[in-house]
């Protein structure tokens, strides 16, 4: 195989999804008059991530038999000697994250075919999820800083369109709002630590700026105690918790689940949450300085795994259960980067994409099948109506909880075990949170399946409410949602249950076989640089691994598993024999179970310390600039007695004495005086007219006289 990648082949897997989407949105969409139909716009983005899909998967056959790419394609411009390149570097890092998220958005967008068949705008869906897509790729492929950023900001655009994309719906609207907002904070952040790796590494090249780490890390910001690679680290870090919303700014992420279910898959399981793990394991070389940096990102990712995890427990929206299972499991990811395993990282993240796309079209199957209800208290008993979901649901779960031979229980296994091995400050806290974690997640992930899957059938609830409001209100049918009397759930169409079965593969199987190569082989040598002597982690966690088999057979006799188990039967017990548990529970702690529903008031925080309080500014700044400065000052002293005093002026200087003095009564005095002068020459005398002749005459005379006679 050559050393090098062929260019026509990252150019094509990079652009494909672009060009099905610009002839999707343009000529799909009333923008471009309808001048294609539906169905091929579904046919052209398809092809276009099918295109994307099989060349990233050919990359990936290349890079793992040794071939690479690292290099400029084009200059886009030259500032002061330095060049801002658009490029790419493609390694086995780059070449995972492809193929993953092309095939993540290949089922996406097969799943899109049979779920928004309905929809008005669906040219303008696929258009989006096709361009998000692109962007995705444009992060992961880029060599720079700059195209790095083009990517980062081009995946929030997009999520944000697509989190809003029902925009009669308000709640959509002001949700991908929300998302846009929080995000941009981060990225504030992420631009800082842009900044100032360009101000002291001179370039924004990856490489280059990896040349000159040693350099980096003896330099210190100008006019503080700050160490510059930590600055960099802690910036480029807030942007990562902007992104792949981690604690605290974790609030857009429950709220985007008013968008389109698959994006809610795309967007959660395997793309855009996953950017800021990506990012922080293709800057290892630059983290590995900052023992601070590690520090902060072990206790965020701690704080996230857990926190975020207990507030799925008492969530009654199936999608909002799914969602904080993302917050929590990216706290995982995180607490493996803090730890310096970042191959533990990737690798669990590349697990959690199979089984959490799994679980989110899933629920999106439950949600058509239910006529659109989110509540789980309105389900129960879907197991026979729905049984291919059930399955697939099923393996979702498991996999999700770390269930021996699923692919989660490798991933997050290893992760225990890298963070019980760190010697990072916090590392500690960390295992405890993790580890108190895994009973949480078995808890309630088979909270969802019991409440959705098993147990009495109470979607009759929904149907008695549909009824009397249909009958009350006049409400077409069509426009209610849950089930109608006599309705019951129904399995989704084939289209649907396609992707959920090629997800589930990989759900089961691919932590088994992957584990070996990706976190204890060479798969990421030369993508991830590990300091072992400071950061011993990985290399103490390799020393007790032979094989996934013997890995299974270990782990199964230790508390962390018996502790995800002891989650799953505490959630069998309170849902399925006794559940007159939980509702006593909550009766007596209703503190802590307000304190979870209400998300820690974390939102209300927000709302009272931004939004009201810029409220709260705007009305100050109204009463004191607008009211009394503007308009009593400006406008009514300045402008109103101002217009006063200049039409006064101009009345009397322009009317007064202009007009009315010199030009009426000044022309008629002019001529009363003249008048006046002329009648004395007609006074009726003969004798008169002949002086005034004579006088005449002499005039006449000495005016015409000749100057050399004067």
């Amino acid at each position: 195989m050559p050393d090098q990648l062929n260019v026509s082949l990252l150019l094509a897997a990079l652009l494909a999804p672009l060009a099905g989407a610009l002839v999707a949105g343009l000529m799909g969409s009333l923008f471009g008059g309808h001048l294609i139909r539906r169905r091929t716009s579904k046919a052209v983005t398809v092809a276009g991530v099918s295109v994307s899909f099989v060349c990233s998967l050919l990359i990936l056959s290349s890079v793992m038999q040794g071939a690479s790419f690292d290099r400029a394609l084009y200059t886009w411009m030259t500032v002061g000697g330095v060049r801002f390149e658009i490029g790419f570097m493609i390694d086995s890092l780059s070449a995972m994250m492809m193929t993953l998220v092309t095939f993540i958005s290949l089922l996406v967008h097969l799943y899109s075919m049979g779920y928004m068949e309905n929809d008005d705008n669906v040219s303008r869906f696929f258009s989006y999820i096709s361009l998000f897509t692109f962007a995705m790729l444009s992060l992961v492929m880029s060599d720079n800083f700059i195209q790095l950023f083009f990517g980062w900001e081009a995946v929030g655009v997009m999520s944000y369109l697509l989190i809003g994309f029902w925009l009669e719906k308000p709640t959509a609207v002001s949700a991908g709002l929300k998302a846009f907002l929080v995000n941009r904070v981060g990225d504030f952040g992420f631009m800082i630590g842009i900044g100032l790796v360009f101000a002291f590494a001179g370039s924004l090249n990856y490489q280059d700026v990896f040349a000159v780490r040693e350099q980096l890390a003896l330099m210190t910001v100008p006019g503080t105690g700050w160490m510059v690679i930590t600055a960099i680290c802690l910036f480029l870090f807030v942007g990562a918790m902007g992104k792949s919303a981690q604690f605290p700014f974790h609030v857009w992420l429950p709220d985007s689940m008013e968008g389109p279910t698959p994006i809610s898959a795309l967007i959660h399981a395997a793309t855009m949450v996953t950017a800021g793990i990506f990012m922080v394991a293709r800057l290892s070389p630059l983290f590995e300085l900052s023992e601070t940096a590690l520090s902060v990102m072990v206790i965020v990712g701690a704080i996230s795994a857990l926190f975020l995890g207990l507030v799925a427990m008492v969530q009654t929206d199936i999608k909002r259960i799914v969602a904080y299972s993302t917050l929590s499991q990216l706290g995982y990811m995180v607490v493996a980067l803090g730890a310096s395993a970042y191959s533990v990282a990737v690798f669990h993240l590349m697990t959690h994409a199979f089984f959490k796309a799994l679980l989110f079209l899933a629920i999106g199957s439950v949600i058509l099948g239910m006529h659109h209800d989110q509540d789980i208290r309105n389900m129960g008993g879907l197991r026979k109506y729905m049984p291919w979901t059930y399955a697939t649901a099923l393996v979702g779960s498991l996999a999700l909880v770390g269930v021996p031979f699923f692919s989660g229980f490798y991933s997050k296994e290893s992760i225990i075990g890298a963070i019980r091995a760190s010697s990072v400050p916090g590392s500690i806290v960390a295992l405890v949170a993790v580890v108190i974690g895994l009973f949480v997640t078995g808890f309630y992930t088979f909270r969802l399946f019991f409440y959705v899957f098993h147990g009495r059938e109470r979607f009759q609830r929904q149907q008695l409410v549909n009824l009397k409001t249909a009958e009350k209100e006049k409400v077409p049918q069509g426009n209610l949602i849950g089930l109608l009397p006599g309705e019951k759930p129904h399995e989704s169409p084939w289209i649907i249950r396609l992707p959920l079965l090629l997800l589930a593969i990989p759900s089961v199987i691919i932590g088994y076989f992957a584990i070996d190569t990706m976190v204890f082989g060479t798969f990421f040598d030369g993508a991830i640089f590990i300091d072992s002597e400071r950061h011993p982690a990985m290399s103490r966690l390799s020393m007790h691994f032979e094989n996934a088999l013997s890995m299974t057979l270990r782990e199964i006799l230790t508390p962390t598993f018996w502790l995800a188990v002891a989650g799953i039967a505490t959630a069998w017990y309170f849902y399925m024999v006794n559940p007159i548990v939980p509702i006593r529970l909550r009766r007596r702690m209703r503190f802590l179970h307000r304190l979870l529903v209400e998300q820690y008031y974390l939102d209300s925080l927000y709302r009272t310390v931004f939004v009201n309080s810029a409220l709260w500014l705007g009305r100050v700044l109204w009463k004191r600039i607008d009211v009394t400065l503007i308009d009593d000052w400006i406008i009514s002293r300045f402008f109103v007695n101002g217009s006063k005093r200049l039409g006064r002026l101009l009345w009397k200087a322009g009317d007064v004495f202009l007009v009315d003095g010199l030009f009426v009564n000044g022309g008629a005095r002019l001529m009363g005086w003249l008048s006046g002068v002329i009648r004395h020459f007609q006074s009726g005398y003969l004798y008169h007219y002949v002086f005034v002749m004579i006088i005449g005459l002499l005039c006449l005379l000495f005016w015409f006289v000749p100057i050399s006679l004067r």
